[in-house]
């Protein structure tokens, strides 16, 4: 008699689950830690082996030297600001239910640029922690905004309201943070180069000053992973396994605001980061936050820390920012993910 295999228990189901993510993870970290050290030890200028292990050893003394030093730097603030976008794109999409959330696409990141933009020409601001503060208050009432526009009307925070709505509002700030700049030619230069979204100014001060703030927030996002999770099955669901629905998407999105807003202030704004990542992580690891989460934040760091190596390689001598690579990568991936999901919700 002719026999068929019995499907897998439960039990071996989920260690069989387990052991691919614990792969996937090994692999994201080994794929990090490869592109980490090509980002210390490759640039627009070549560099010998010599010079680049008298930096790591912390004697710089030559001008090669010097270059591979400040590297270091650098690529810890990618490491950082991609982690950080990516989580906050990753709990974005939970919080909207909206495949298409994206700090960019929402308008949240150039929310923090008026905030800051504005705080530099009318009130003064110099240091980098006063930055963040103020780039987190703007991303916050940004925030707000785009969900409150998208929320009116028949249907609710539709995907497509939502991505419409943060469209509009980006446009709108933008007009505005160039508004505030042409008057102010003492710090249109500046202001312009920073907008572009790049961590080639990258300092240990600026890494210093922004971890805080970017742990913080991760914190506060790792602990809405199950409520995250509870809400992916609709609020009335979630309101009934014992979740308070507003209370929880309020949580999360307070963990994703701190996240862009204070890697804003710090890089300027970097699109497509948080919207390429975490669907690329759900083929790894599936739907499930506590996963979905912590291999956003190294898919994140990988995938910034790559474009800010590719810039530096394509175009020697000089130099293309993060912000020019992550969207001629996201660009064709939200239009592949509008036309693939049809800007269903999550």
């Amino acid at each position: 008699m002719a026999t068929t295999d019995a499907p897998p228990a439960p039990a071996a189901a989920q260690r069989s689950r387990s052991r691919g993510r614990t792969l996937w993870l090994l692999g994201v970290l080994g794929a990090l830690a490869a592109l980490m050290f090509a980002s210390i030890t490759t640039g627009s200028r070549d560099v010998s082996w010599p010079d680049i292990v008298a930096a790591l050893s912390g004697s710089a003394e030559g001008f090669d030297q010097s270059a591979v030093a400040k590297r270091i730097p650098r690529t810890l603030l990618a490491v950082v600001a991609g982690a950080a976008l990516g989580v906050s794109g990753a709990v974005m999409q939970g919080v909207t239910r909206n495949p298409l959330a994206d700090p960019g696409i929402l308008g949240v990141n150039m929310g923090a640029s008026l905030a800051v933009v504005t705080g530099i020409a009318y009130f003064g601001l110099a240091s980098a922690t006063e930055y963040v503060w103020v780039a987190i208050l703007g991303a916050g009432a940004t925030a707000v905004f785009v969900y409150t526009i998208g929320s009116l009307g028949r249907g609710g925070a539709a995907p497509l309201k939502l991505a419409l709505a943060g469209a509009a509002t980006s446009a709108a700030l933008v007009s505005l943070i160039n508004a505030v700049v042409l008057p102010r030619a003492d710090i249109a230069d500046e202001v312009r180069s920073w907008q572009i979204g790049g961590v080639g100014g990258g300092t240990f001060d600026s890494v210093t000053q922004v971890l805080p703030f970017v742990v913080a927030g991760t914190a506060i996002c790792l602990l809405s992973a199950r409520g995250l999770d509870l809400m992916a099955l609709g609020d009335e669901l979630a309101a009934g396994l014992g979740i308070h629905v507003a209370a929880a998407r309020a949580t999360a999105s307070l963990g994703a605001v701190v996240l862009c807003g204070a890697t804003t202030a710090v890089t300027g704004p970097i699109g497509f980061v948080g919207l390429v990542v975490p669907h690329v992580c759900r083929l790894l690891v599936g739907v499930d936050h506590r996963w979905l989460l912590p291999f956003s934040a190294l898919g994140g760091a990988v995938l910034l820390t790559a474009a800010d190596v590719v810039g530096r390689v394509v175009a020697r001598p000089t130099e293309i920012d993060v912000g020019i690579v992550t969207a001629l990568i996201g660009a064709p991936f939200f239009i592949y993910i509008v036309r693939r999901q049809r800007v269903r919700s999550l």
